[in-house]
């Protein structure tokens, strides 16, 4: 698996998980839950929009490669 996918999966899960935390925060009145939630949440989505960058490059890195036999 390449790390861009893990990154992206890894980032879907922390997000996942912070949006749990985050409501189960709000419901039992619990702040620091809620924040923990509310960072996990935060850092899932970075995490999950590096490995969509990464993803790029290695696309675009592959694409330079087939293209330079071409020429």
């Amino acid at each position: 698996m390449r790390s861009s996918t893990k990154d992206t999966s890894k980032g879907a899960l922390h997000e996942a998980k912070g949006k749990v935390k985050e409501t189960t925060g709000k419901i039992f009145s619990n702040v620091s839950l809620e924040s923990e939630g509310k960072a996990e949440k935060i850092a899932g989505k970075v995490q999950k929009n590096v490995g969509k960058a990464e993803k790029n490059i290695e696309s675009d890195v592959e694409s330079a490669r087939s293209r330079r036999g071409k020429w």
